[in-house]
C-alpha cells in the first residue's frame, strides 16, 4: 500500500545518478587524492596510515578473511559507529602487523596478502597463493560536495578479466550486474519496473567472481550512494557516496557461500520467527469493516484452504491516526481478534511513520511534549503530508524516540491481541515533489547529529527496530513478528520484508523471483513479494503461477489493491481454487523443512533461497541463470513465468535430482525440459535428501493426528554421503534457548551398489511425532529394511519410532 501518484525522479538533487558523471565532465571538478604516507600509527584495534595531506586510512583485520578499511579525507576518522556492522562478532579482531619498503606497506593474514602504496594509498588484495582479487584503479579519492558541503567520497577499482558481479539487494533487473550503474536511496517506487532504480531497500554489498574465486565488498555508508560496474568505463568498477567516510569491508571467499556466510557474521542474522509467520498470509488494501474481515476468515474455512494471518491496512484506523481504531467499522477490535485467533487466524496491523498533526490525539501530543519528532535545521518540527494529511515524523535514530515508540504498542498488542506489525511508507515517503523529506531535516543518529542526507537510508531500519522492540515488550514472551518495506543492511535482524508495490503482470512475477533471490544473496532471507501483484487486475492463471512461486518464498503473503479486484485464493473459481488449495497445503506440509532452513540460516548464514551462482560459482552456466533456485539444502524450484506455458527449460547444477511429482531421476549439469501443467511447478528434490512433510493443517499450530512423513530420496552411487537436517521446537516463545528443541542430522549413503544406510544423530529434548518413512527411487519394494537393527516389513512405506537412529535398506 503506497502513494498512488506517478513515480517521479528526484530531480532537485544536484548529483542525481544519471547526471553525476556528465556534470563532472561539463564542470572543472577536481578529484583529490591521498598524499604520501608519512606515519603508521596505532589506533584502537587498527593501524592508521597518515598522509602528508592529512588523509588517514585505518586498517583492521576482523578475521583472516575480512578486512576493514576506513579512509578520511580530512583526517577525522570518527568513532566508527555503524547501524549495520557488528565487529563484536569477531573477538579476535585486531590491528595487522605491517612492514614497509620504498613503495609499499605490506601485511598479511593466513588467507590474504595486502599491499598499500605509500603514494596515494592504492590497495592490492591477493589470496594466499598470490592471485590478485581486488586491485585499485584510482583507489580512494574525493571532491567537494558543492550542493551540500562536505565531500563526495569515491573509490574505483580495476575490473578483472571475465569478472562478474552480483548483489546490491533490492534491484529488479537481471542478477548479473556488470555493465550497469545503480543508486541506493530508499524510494517509494509505486508500480516500479525492471529498470526502475533506486527501489525501497539499501544494501551496499556486492559480490565479485573471477578466476574461480569470489569476494565481497560491503560499503558501510548510509548517504546516498552509487555503484558503477563498468558502465562509465568498461574496465573500471567504482562506488561513491555524497558524504561520510569511505568505509568498506573486503570479504574473501573463495566461494560465494563463504562470502555470504561471512557477510552474515559481520551484519548479523535474525532470531527464529514464530512458526505461524511462515504460514500463508492474506492481505488487501483494504478489508474495511469487521464483517468484511471476519467473512474473509470464514472464506478460508469454507474453502478448506490453510491460512495463518490476516491483515488490516490503513482503513482500520480512525482517520489514519496510527495506534487507533475506526470504531464505527471495527466496533470491538479486541473481541474480533480473539475470536479469529480461536479459529486459527493471527491478525497483523499496519503502522506508518506519519503522525497526524492533531492536538488532542495522544500520539501527537506525546510526540510534541517529548521532542520525538524530526526538526528542520531552524529548529521547527518538520511537517509533511501522507495519508492523514499534515503529519510529523518521529526521529527513529534517537534512542529515546525508539523507547517512546515501542511503548505505544501496548494497546494494539497487549490489549487488542494484534500478533504482528507491518511498517509501510518508511523510506520515509512524503507526498511532496521529492517523495521524501527535504535533505536539511535533522536527526540524532544515536548521538551523531546529522542531516537527512545521512539518515534517509537508515530511517526505515530504525523504525522497524523500534517497532520490533514494542512487539516484544507486550506480546507475553512470544517471538515478535514484524515486516518492513524500507531497509538498510542489517535490518534482517529485526523484521521480514516484501518487495513493495508491484504490478499484476507476468514480468512482475519474473521480477519477484529475481528480487527475492538477490535479497537472499545480499543477506535478507525472510522476504517475499505481493503474491498476485499489488496493482492492476490479475487473472486465474497468473495468480496460480504466482502462488506456486510464493509458497517457496520465506515470507508468503497475498497482497493487492482492492480497487483492482479480489485476490483471495477462491476469487477465480475452478479449477484455480483447487490448485490454490493444493499448493497452499503443500506450503503447510513443507513447514518443517522451511522452519529448519530458517534455523540453518541463523546458525550458518546460508540464505534460505539460493541462486545457482551460490551453489556452484565454478560452473559458468550458472552466471546468467535468473529463474532457478534452491529452497534450503535440498529443494530446487523454477517457476513458470509465461502465460499458456505447460513446461519450460531449466538448468540443474551438478548432481542427481528427483522430480517431486513423478519421482523421475535426472542428472544435473545440463539443461532439461520440465513439463508442468497448470497444477504443477518444476520442482525437484536432491538425491540422498530426507524431506520431512507434515500432515495438512488449517493453520500452523493446529494439533492434528498422524505421523510426520520422512521422504527418503535414495542416493545414487555418485552422491557420496548426503546430509539433511530437521529442527523443531514449540514454534513460539523462547523455551528452545533452554533446550526444548529437537535437532536431527540424517546422513544418507550407499554402502554398496544395492545397500542404502541412514544414520541419525539427535540433540535436544523436544518431543517428536511418530515417523512414517517413504522410500523414493527403489523401483519397487526393497528386499529388506531394518530400523535400529530390527527387521520391518519390506515396503516402500516404513513405520518407525520418532527417535529412530539407523535404517538399512537392501534394494
Amino acid at each position: 500500500m503506497s502513494d498512488s501518484n506517478e513515480d517521479k525522479s528526484l530531480e532537485n538533487d544536484t548529483f542525481e545518478k544519471e547526471n553525476y558523471m556528465d556534470s563532472k565532465k561539463k564542470e572543472e571538478v577536481l578529484d583529490l587524492f591521498p598524499g604520501r604516507v608519512k606515519e603508521i600509527a596505532a589506533g584502537e584495534g587498527c593501524k592508521v596510515l597518515v598522509c602528508d595531506n592529512k588523509v588517514k586510512l585505518a586498517v583492521s583485520a576482523l578475521s583472516d578473511e575480512i578486512l576493514h578499511f576506513r579512509f578520511a579525507p580530512d583526517g577525522h576518522l570518527g568513532d566508527g559507529f555503524s547501524y549495520a556492522a557488528m565487529p563484536e562478532n569477531f573477538p579476535d579482531r585486531g590491528a595487522p602487523e605491517m612492514t614497509e619498503d620504498e613503495e609499499f606497506v605490506h601485511f598479511s593474514t593466513n588467507s590474504l596478502q595486502v599491499k598499500i602504496s605509500l603514494q596515494g594509498l592504492l590497495l592490492t588484495i591477493s589470496d594466499s597463493e598470490g592471485n590478485v582479487m581486488s586491485e585499485d584503479e584510482k583507489g580512494f579519492h574525493w571532491e567537494g560536495n558543492r550542493a551540500f558541503g562536505g565531500n563526495i567520497v569515491q573509490y574505483s577499482r580495476r575490473i578483472q578479466p571475465r569478472e562478474h558481479f552480483y548483489g546490491l539487494g533490492d534491484k529488479s533487473c537481471h542478477p548479473e550486474i556488470r555493465g550497469r550503474r545503480f543508486e541506493l536511496w530508499g524510494s517509494d517506487t509505486y508500480a516500479y519496473g525492471s529498470e526502475t532504480d533506486p527501489l525501497y531497500k539499501n544494501i551496499p554489498f556486492f559480490i565479485g567472481i573471477h578466476h574461480g574465486q569470489a569476494y565481497g565488498i560491503f560499503f558501510d555508508n548510509t548517504h546516498r550512494s552509487f555503484f558503477d560496474f563498468g558502465k562509465e568505463r568498461k574496465e573500471t568498477s567504482s562506488f561513491w557516496a555524497q558524504g561520510g567516510l569511505m568505509d568498506f569491508y573486503y570479504i574473501h571467499g573463495p566461494t560465494v557461500r563463504d562470502v555470504v556466510r561471512r557477510f552474515a557474521q559481520l551484519t548479523g542474522v535474525p532470531e527464529l520467527p514464530p512458526l505461524w509467520s511462515l504460514g500463508f498470509h492474506q492481505c488487501k488494501w483494504s478489508y474495511k469493516t469487521e464483517k468484511e474481515f471476519t467473512d474473509l476468515a470464514q472464506g478460508f474455512l469454507d474453502n478448506r484452504i490453510p491460512c495463518d494471518a490476516l491483515y488490516v491496512d490503513i482503513d482500520y484506523m480512525d482517520g489514519y491516526r496510527c495506534f487507533t481504531w475506526n470504531l464505527e467499522s471495527f466496533p470491538k477490535p479486541g473481541e474480533m481478534i480473539r475470536k479469529l485467533e480461536a479459529k486459527g487466524f493471527k491478525t497483523v496491523a499496519i503502522i506508518d511513520p506519519g503522525i497526524k498533526v492533531d492536538p488532542g490525539y495522544f500520539v501527537y501530543d506525546e510526540g510534541v511534549a517529548g521532542d520525538h519528532f524530526c526538526r528542520q535545521m531552524d529548529g521547527d518540527i518538520y511537517t509533511g503530508k501522507v495519508w492523514p494529511g499534515d503529519c510529523h515524523f518521529p526521529d527513529f535514530t534517537k534512542p529515546s524516540v525508539r523507547i517512546w515508540w515501542s511503548g505505544l504498542f501496548e494497546g494494539l498488542i497487549a490489549e487488542d491481541g494484534i500478533a504482528g506489525i507491518w511498517n509501510d511508507m518508511n523510506e520515509p515517503a512524503d507526498f511532496n515533489e521529492d517523495k521524501t523529506f527535504p535533505r536539511h531535516i535533522r536527526h540524532d543518529y544515536d548521538g551523531h547529529p546529522c542531516s537527512h542526507r545521512r539518515a534517509h537510508n537508515i530511517y526505515g531500519t530504525q523504525m522497524i527496530r523500534a517497532t520490533r522492540e514494542g512487539i516484544a515488550k507486550f506480546n507475553d514472551g512470544k517471538r515478535p513478528f514484524a515486516i518492513t518495506r524500507s531497509a538498510y543492511a542489517g535490518a534482517w535482524r529485526y523484521a521480514s520484508a516484501w518487495t513493495g508495490d508491484n504490478i499484476s503482470t507476468w514480468e512482475h512475477l519474473r521480477m519477484a523471483n529475481i528480487q527475492c533471490q538477490r535479497l537472499n544473496l545480499s543477506g535478507y532471507s525472510f522476504v517475499g513479494s505481493d503474491i498476485g501483484g499489488f496493482l492492476d487486475k490479475t487473472n486465474g492463471e497468473l495468480f496460480t503461477r504466482w502462488v506456486q512461486l510464493g509458497i517457496f518464498h520465506p515470507f508468503c503473503r497475498v497482497h493487492s489493491s482492492g480497487e483492482h479486484g479480489s485476490q483471495e485464493p477462491w476469487s477465480f473459481g475452478e479449477p484455480y481454487t483447487s490448485i490454490m488449495r493444493k499448493f497452499i497445503e503443500l506450503r503447510y506440509r513443507l513447514l518443517p523443512y522451511i522452519y529448519t532452513s530458517f534455523y540453518q540460516h541463523i546458525q550458518t548464514g546460508d540464505p534460505i533461497l539460493r541462486p545457482l551462482i551460490y551453489l556452484d560459482h565454478e560452473d559458468t552456466e550458472t552466471f546468467h541463470r535468473a529463474d532457478e533456485f534452491t529452497l534450503g539444502d535440498n529443494l530446487v524450484v523454477c517457476p513458470i513465468t509465461e502465460a499458456g506455458s505447460e513446461g519450460r527449460w531449466m538448468y540443474l547444477t551438478k548432481g542427481h535430482y528427483y522430480n517431486y511429482w513423478n519421482d523421475e531421476l535426472v542428472a544435473g549439469g545440463e539443461e532439461i525440459f520440465c513439463q508442468a501443467k497448470l497444477d504443477q511447478i518444476p520442482f525437484f528434490v536432491r538425491a540422498g535428501a530426507l524431506l520431512p512433510l507434515d500432515p495438512v493443517r488449517q493453520y500452523s499450530w493446529e494439533k492434528v493426528e498422524g505421523p510426520q512423513e520422512h521422504h527418503l530420496y535414495l542416493p545414487t552411487e555418485e552422491c557420496g554421503a548426503v546430509q539433511s537436517q530437521i529442527y523443531a521446537d514449540a514454534g513460539d516463545h523462547y523455551d528452545y534457548q533452554k533446550g526444548d528443541f529437537a535437532q536431527a542430522t540424517y546422513t544418507v549413503r550407499r554402502t554398496a551398489a544395492d545397500q542404502v544406510e541412514v544414520q541419525v544423530t539427535r540433540e535436544g529434548t523436544h518431543p517428536l511425532p511418530p515417523t512414517r518413512i517413504h522410500l523414493h527411487g527403489t523401483n519397487g519394494k526393497p528386499k529388506s529394511v531394518t530400523v535400529d537393527g530390527v527387521p520391518v516389513a519390506a515396503e516402500q512405506i516404513v513405520e518407525a519410532p520418532a527417535d529412530y537412529r539407523k535404517i538399512e535398506i537392501a534394494l
